[in-house]
């Protein structure tokens, strides 16, 4: 997948409303491969329902959602799980972790499915973003900036064109940040691909190509 874009979408709550100043809703916004973009927003803007959007968990929108040139509500099942196994990746705001499994089991459940990242960059990863100590412990029991460490990992485990970060650092300190969007452009470098990440404040530390307005 080198493109993907946005053709006047707009989230069905907000057709009766006024989105002044948008530069996601309402217009043609296209992602391209490679290039990485910061979307910022206020709370409430639907940063989250842009980012489902896109992945293909939600459909409450008006307009059309693009891959290249297809239409993404032409993809039946199994066309949307081949594409979230080899081209789009994805970190919610809200992590989806398995909260009774370890960090290191909710990490090898994804990684298990795809056999794209080797156990030793696994490793390597949980001690740069300094949760190796806790790489055991059940994920309910960290603390909410290590899950979202946690599910960063396991977000990089698997192949992409395009990853998709829901306000991937707002728990995370500046050093943190600044490992997490080291890990993220190494891998999205070696891939070629695209980052859109999303923020409404602390956003991921990125050198990006493009910010936009949500």
């Amino acid at each position: 997948m080198n493109s993907i874009t946005l053709d006047n979408t707009l989230p069905r709550v907000f057709v009766n409303e006024r989105i002044p100043g948008s530069e996601v809703w309402n217009t043609r916004v296209r992602f391209e491969r490679g290039n990485y973009y910061l979307v910022e927003a206020t709370s409430g803007g639907g940063k989250s329902s842009m980012c489902s959007y896109i992945y293909g968990a939600r459909t409450d929108y008006e307009g059309r959602i693009l891959f290249d040139d297809t239409d993404t509500r032409s993809l039946d099942m199994k066309q949307w799980l081949r594409l979230r196994r080899s081209a789009l990746a994805y970190l919610p705001q809200e992590l989806s972790l398995f909260p009774e499994l370890s960090a290191r089991e909710n990490i090898e459940l994804k990684n298990s499915l795809t056999n794209h990242v080797p156990p030793r960059r696994v490793e390597e990863m949980l001690e740069r973003l300094g949760i190796a100590f806790r790489a055991d412990y059940p994920a309910g029991r960290l603390s909410i900036g290590q899950q979202q460490r946690v599910a960063l990992i396991r977000s990089l485990c698997q192949p992409f064109d395009f990853i998709l970060l829901d306000e991937p650092v707002s728990h995370l300190d500046p050093e943190n940040n600044r490992i997490a969007a080291q890990l993220i452009m190494e891998e999205a470098s070696r891939l070629g691909a695209g980052i859109i990440s999303t923020s409404v404040g602390n956003h991921l530390n990125l050198d990006y190509h493009f910010k936009l307005r949500l």
